[in-house]
Formats: C-alpha cells, sequence, structure tokens
C-alpha cells in the first residue's frame, strides 16, 4: 500500500473540555473547529492542530458518555484510540487501496469529508484505521469544507484527476 505518511489520529475521551485543555496547555495544540450534533450546545468533537501545523487537525477528540469505569469493549465504548489515518498520495492509488480492501471484505465505510477522500476500514483484531485522499491547498475552494457525505471516488477522480498530488496535513493555510 502506497501510504505516504500518518495524518491524524482520534482519542474517544470522557471530558472533552479536560482533554482540550491538556493537550493545549501540556503540547501547544489549538483548536481549529468543533463539532456539535444536531441541536446540541455541548460539543462532542474538537479538532486539534499542532503547532505550526497545516493540517485540518492532526488530533480529534471525540466524547463519549458514560460512567467512569469502562463499559463492554468496544469502539467508541471506552476512552482510547479510535484509528489512525493514513495518506496516500494520489487519487489513483486511494482507488487501488479501496479495490484490495474490498476484495478483502474490509471496507468499513467511505466519506466524502470535504477536503479529504476517505475508506474506513479494520484490522484482523478489529481496530479501524483510515486511509485518505487529502485535497491539495490550493483546491480547497473548489470543495464543501467538513462535510460529511458518501465518497463517490469516481466522482473525486473526474474533478481532481487521478494523479494529482495530495494536500500535506488538510491544506489549511499556515497561521502566523
Amino acid at each position: 500500500m502506497p501510504v505516504q505518511r500518518l495524518n491524524h489520529a482520534v482519542l474517544y475521551v470522557r471530558d472533552l473540555e479536560r482533554s482540550v485543555a491538556f493537550y493545549a496547555d501540556l503540547l501547544n495544540f489549538r483548536v481549529n473547529h468543533r463539532l456539535h450534533a444536531d441541536g446540541d450546545k455541548v460539543p462532542e468533537a474538537a479538532f486539534l492542530q499542532a503547532e505550526g501545523s497545516t493540517n485540518d487537525h492532526d488530533l480529534a477528540l471525540m466524547r463519549i458518555d458514560g460512567p467512569s469505569s469502562p463499559p463492554r469493549p468496544g469502539p467508541g465504548r471506552r476512552p482510547g484510540l479510535g484509528h489512525l489515518a493514513w495518506e496516500v498520495d494520489t487519487l489513483a492509488e486511494l482507488q487501488q487501496v479501496r479495490g484490495r480492501l474490498l476484495r478483502a471484505g474490509e471496507v468499513v465505510h467511505e466519506i466524502d469529508h470535504g477536503t479529504t477522500k476517505s475508506l474506513y476500514a479494520s484490522d484482523p483484531d478489529g481496530l479501524q484505521f483510515e486511509v485518505c485522499w487529502l485535497v491539495p491547498a490550493d483546491k480547497v475552494d473548489e470543495v464543501t469544507r467538513e462535510a460529511l457525505a458518501p465518497l463517490d471516488l469516481d466522482a473525486a477522480i473526474a474533478q481532481f484527476g487521478a494523479d494529482l498530488p495530495s494536500g500535506t496535513g488538510i491544506s489549511t493555510p499556515a497561521r502566523h
């Protein structure tokens, strides 16, 4: 698989604000944006950037509900790793990886996040990972930011071409 780099990690946390403060205060992460459930005033996710990063998020913190003692095991039910996201360089490579994952029966879902075209799969132990292609910075205005739609890989290839190199990070303007 032509993976280029690790793009981001997702952690499930019990207290979102406590975790945001921890990563901000101790490691200089900054909140890029938050996600709220429909009509919910309490954020259910925070997307943090590392200092100097142009990535949309280097760390996503997803709030989980429940008692302080973990319930039965399973993704999203206890604090811990949600998934890791691996980048590929072109949409042709993403299409190649998609074929392999589909043949293996491991694709969980395919999502168009606007700036990221993503496949989600599980490894033999059920650990989830993402394989993604990132819209380059000079093309970000051509997509809806923070979208959450089914991925139409053929449409993305028609729009951007199969061999356009991926952006770095999730191609947001650098902050100075």
